[in-house]
């Protein structure tokens, strides 16, 4: 089985039980499946397993990372080939030359910003590997840029940080054979989108505090208004029969009476699910919080 390549904040390989035991009684009847968020694609990966669909579209608005699953899709032997040239390379833990080598290949991959429409297929696929690389080496394994899409996340204290193998990325290749990749926002899928379609959406969440607004993941921010945007769209969805499932933060865990997504959704079912995430940057303080599962689907 496919199993997502990046660690992605958020990501949801803990919750597929919960999000799965979710899915239309009668998945196996639609036809197609879009998911407009599809960050490390632990959803994604999941279905593929279990369902053959006769189209899926994965859309996300990051070029870096549409930029991966495209070479991995149809260049996987040539990603490991480069990443594993960069894991030899990788000097000892507890080196200077660790912390030279990681900042010199975030530099590099700094530079290539914006630059994909004139790289050749080989410099894209060496991208891929400088984004897996440091992906697997950074701090808590983040996937974050500033408002120039650089890359801004410091070096990671993993001894040995878990690289995927080559086979690994064979698999992801084997999955996405017949996936086709669409660079742009969620409103990108909504022409893709009928009564056969079933649809996961793992939007960045609405941050739970000031301290915890974390939605760099492209330049730019997923304002409220975003939110408010996705929800119009996932109305708009429900009138054409189609079914989806939309995860997100849930603010009570915070504020008590904050009704925002309860208000958005109110005519969908609304589920608090318990995930083992932190909000807060004391590990004593650390525990459980819910999250919320949005749909139409039960």
């Amino acid at each position: 089985m496919a199993k997502p390549f990046l660690k992605w904040a958020g990501g949801k390989r803990q919750l597929i039980q919960e999000i799965s035991s979710r899915f239309p009684k009668n998945l196996e009847e639609y036809s197609t499946y879009v998911e407009p968020f599809v960050g490390g694609g632990a959803v994604l990966f999941h279905l593929l397993e279990q369902y053959d669909f006769e189209e899926v579209h994965i859309c996300d608005i990051n070029p870096e990372l549409t930029l991966c699953y495209e070479m991995l899709k149809d260049s996987s032997s040539k990603v490991w080939t480069q990443l594993n040239s960069m894991i030899g390379e990788y000097p000892p833990y507890d080196s200077d030359e660790r912390k030279k080598y990681y900042y010199s290949t975030r530099d590099a991959w700094n530079n290539g910003v914006s630059k994909q429409k004139s790289m050749s297929k080989n410099d894209k696929i060496h991208r891929v590997a400088q984004t897996i690389f440091l992906n697997k080496t950074c701090f808590n394994g983040l996937f974050r840029v500033n408002s120039k899409g650089e890359f801004n996340v410091p070096l990671g204290s993993y001894k040995n940080p878990s690289f995927p193998s080559e086979g690994d990325l064979q698999s992801v290749q084997s999955a996405l054979e017949k996936v086709t990749i669409h660079l742009g926002s969620f409103e990108t899928s909504k022409e893709l989108i009928d009564e056969t379609t079933f649809i996961y959406l793992d939007p960045p969440y609405r941050p739970l505090s000031e301290t915890s607004h974390f939605v760099s993941y492209s330049k730019g921010t997923f304002d409220e208004d975003d939110q408010r945007r996705l929800a119009t769209l996932l109305h708009e969805v429900h009138n054409t029969g189609a079914k989806f499932i939309l995860s997100n933060s849930d603010p009570k865990n915070t504020m008590n009476d904050d009704e925002f997504f309860d208000d958005l959704y109110s005519e969908f079912s609304i589920d608090r699910i318990l995930c083992n995430r932190s909000i807060n940057s004391k590990p004593s303080k650390r525990g459980p919080i819910t999250e919320l599962l949005i749909g139409n689907c039960w």
